[in-house]
């Protein structure tokens, strides 16, 4: 098999770090790896097939320069906007985890398990959009039911963990905690959340627009629509809790026809990278710490609407640096490889 040299943008950071993790977990077939960073950044390593590697600082030609054939970015969307044309450029495929060229026309919006075909044009600007964790998860689990179904409409209510505002975002929640227990929570001053975060719930990710609903919020319903080429309703309520790792989300599904929770149960159990964890008498289903360092999606209390027999409401549990997004990336270079990289 053909190895490749393969970039990571963004190398010393959560989700490139992730990223790093999962190529050699999942024995990607790598010639070199070459870490990509900021200039603070550049001189330290990472830790790659048991040897430390050098983090080289990002420039336009860094992707000429190694022959890089594969770039993984995930250094925030001005980043990727500056560079990622460069990867593009200089011959690699660039598979951008940001959210900057998502729902550009000309760019591929990709999770493999649900509309792999779309890979084929990435020719077209070099570029591969890798969507947002909340939207990967719903998506592969929704796909096998829409195919039998066909749904009308998505209500999610999402429940996210601070880990997808980044590591600092992290850090603000062990230090709350922690303050907690030393009974000086009130000092504390949030900076990454509009509120403290430890021992709460807050109902606001990302930026609110003219129509109410936050940036994140609609991320969820333009990128889902796009990704099952299928124009759907879908309203989304997006709220951050105080969970180091792992999405969960709540949804509730209306189909054109009328469905059934048994069957959906037989769908999804027949689904690549779909867990069910479905059991009420034993307390089994999912939650983030089940899903915590896992590649797959994880659901349960699957049931049918009380009134309506073409509703399905269940409840659906990722880790988002993951399935959110380093092994999404790392799925769409695989597939890459498998349709386009020897081509």
């Amino acid at each position: 098999m053909k190895k490749y040299t393969v970039a990571v943008v963004g190398a010393t950071g959560a989700v490139g770090q992730e990223m790093i993790r999962v190529l050699e977990s999942r024995q990607f077939p790598i010639e070199r790896l070459v870490p990509l960073a900021s200039e603070k950044s550049a001189g330290t390593t990472v830790e790659f097939g048991g040897k430390h590697i050098t983090v080289e600082k990002l420039t336009h030609s860094s992707f000429a320069d190694n022959h890089i054939e594969i770039a993984l970015f995930s250094a925030g969307g001005d980043v990727s906007a500056e560079f990622a044309p460069s990867a593009a450029k200089a011959g690699a495929v660039a598979i951008d985890n940001t959210s900057h060229f998502r729902m550009h026309e000309s760019v591929p919006l990709v999770v493999p398990e649900v509309n792999p075909e779309d890979i084929k044009l990435w020719k077209t600007t070099g570029i591969i959009a890798n969507p947002n964790c909340s939207t990967i998860q719903m998506v592969i689990a929704l796909k096998p039911l829409h195919d039998e179904w066909e749904i009308e409409r998505i209500d999610v209510s999402t429940y996210q963990a601070v880990s997808g505002a980044g590591a600092r975002a992290m850090q603000e929640l062990m230090d709350q905690m922690q303050s907690i227990f030393t009974f000086n929570f009130d000092a504390f001053e949030p900076k990454k959340f509009p509120h403290k975060i430890a021992l709460n719930a807050i109902p606001h990710i990302d930026k609110f627009e003219a129509n109410g609903y936050t940036k994140e919020e609609l991320k969820m319903v333009n990128e889902s629509q796009k990704i099952m080429h299928h124009k759907m309703q879908i309203s989304a309520t997006c709220v951050r809790v105080p969970v180091l790792r792992g999405h969960s989300e709540a949804i509730t599904v209306r189909f054109k026809n009328e469905a059934s929770a048994l069957k959906a149960v037989e769908l999804l159990q027949k689904a690549r990278d779909v867990v069910i964890m479905d059991d009420n008498s034993k307390n089994h289903y999912p939650t983030p710490l089940a899903s915590t360092d896992k590649d797959e999606v994880f659901v349960g209390r699957i049931r049918a609407d009380i009134y309506d027999k073409k509703t399905l409401h269940f409840w659906v549990v990722a880790d988002n640096l993951r399935v959110g997004a380093a092994t999404n990336a790392v799925r769409i270079a695989e597939k890459w490889i498998e349709t386009e990289g020897a081509k």
